[in-house]
């Protein structure tokens, strides 16, 4: 309307008393006729009180929206961002204590992790779980990870107690479970104790499903790791709820079947020669705590493509994630790694792109740990847990 302004306050009241008379009349008129004892009873109703207790509230809540309406309008508008604020904090609350609840109840009803009592207690308080994905035959290569970068025995304890930095190697079962694969790694599992068994049958091409299994850091055991470098670049981000970090890429999408990294799902990703959306490296990336528990929560009806980097970015890419691309989590090995290092740039992980890993690592990994480790002390002298 475009004329004379009027003042709300006093058109709230009059509309609101005109409406409470209005329906009254019409009420009256058209209610069913009482019984004569009906009527006698009513006579005896005091409908003058009635009335006029009916007429205070009306004039209460009418008097409540005149103030509402009367307030500055600068006030009524920090009263609801107040409230909106308030709300959404609640919800927040709410999601998180949820997604908690779900995930402890998932935990105990799947049995999908199998750890000892110990290693389950230093995981509720650990800072970092970092997890080396490993396969039946790798045993010369888990050694070499051992004699390098990865603490063992009372060690390994110790920084799992001091600094709150849980590593384990990550494998499933053989497909004959308590076959001599199994056994000659429960041997070994009873030596070192550094093992993290999935509930999982092994094979290259289960990857995504094993990443569904376990997640949080992960690493391949091909590749080479500066524990200190690795907790203080994590650290820098360990307020983020939902953060996403590695060192992205976007590859092509193999169509052309027998070919490595083919895609039987290509035709998903459109046109021919298209390429996947951004996504971490499967040689090491890490995820926070909230987006493994939105993993835990939602693994059976998470999509796995052929490439297990490719299933982890998709899981992601329709959610508020943060996206963080890290470099040095993807150096080359000597001389590149070695440059950095004596630049004081020391890297997060070194391999070689052209084998998805250190090449032939098991021969080469004293190498690079001497050219680019950052040294005994690394990552005992970093402060995680202040």
């Amino acid at each position: 309307m475009r004329g004379k302004p009027i003042n709300s306050g006093k058109a709230i009241i009059v509309l609101c008393i005109a409406s409470f008379i209005a329906g009254s009349l019409f009420t009256s008129r058209t209610g069913t006729h009482p019984s004569p004892s009906q009527a006698k009873d009513r006579q005896n109703v005091p409908l003058i009180s009635h009335y006029v207790n009916k007429l205070q509230e009306v004039k209460r809540d009418c008097d409540h929206k005149r103030k509402f309406a009367e307030g500055k309008p600068g006030d009524i508008m920090g009263e609801v961002k107040k409230t909106h604020k308030a709300i959404k904090s609640l919800e927040n609350t709410i999601s998180a204590l949820e997604m908690e609840l779900t995930a402890a109840r998932t935990s105990r009803s799947s049995g999908q992790l199998s750890l000892e009592r110990p290693t389950n207690r230093s995981l509720q308080k650990a800072f970092v779980v970092i997890g080396i994905n490993t396969a039946f035959s790798s045993s010369k290569r888990r050694d070499s990870v051992r004699e390098t970068w990865m603490p063992k025995g009372d060690k390994l304890k110790e920084l799992e107690k001091e600094k709150g930095i849980v590593i384990r190697f990550v494998i499933g079962h053989s497909a004959t479970p308590g076959g001599v694969l199994d056994q000659a790694l429960d041997s070994e599992e009873a030596e070192h104790k550094d093992f993290l068994r999935l509930k999982h049958v092994e094979g290259y091409h289960q990857l995504s499903t094993k990443t569904r299994l376990y997640f949080s850091t992960a690493v391949d055991d091909d590749v080479h790791v500066n524990l200190g470098m690795l907790t203080t670049t994590l650290a820098k981000h360990r307020s983020k709820p939902r953060i996403y970090i590695g060192c992205m890429k976007s590859g092509p999408v193999l169509s052309q079947k027998g070919v490595k990294y083919h895609e039987p799902e290509f035709w998903k990703f459109g046109e021919e020669g298209n390429k996947y959306f951004r996504h971490a490296t499967g040689q090491i990336y890490a995820i926070s705590k909230d987006l493994a528990t939105y993993i835990s929560i939602n693994s059976p009806i998470l999509h796995r493509y052929a490439n297990e980097d490719v299933s982890l970015g998709s899981w992601f890419i329709g959610l508020e994630v943060e996206h963080v691309d890290e470099r040095s989590m993807c150096c080359g090995t000597p001389p590149d790694c070695e440059w950095k290092a004596q630049a004081g740039k020391v890297c997060v992980a070194s391999f070689d792109w052209s084998c998805s890993g250190i090449c032939k690592s098991v021969e080469r990994m004293k190498h690079v740990h001497s050219s680019c480790g950052e040294g005994e002390g690394g990552v005992w002298n970093v402060d995680v847990l202040s």
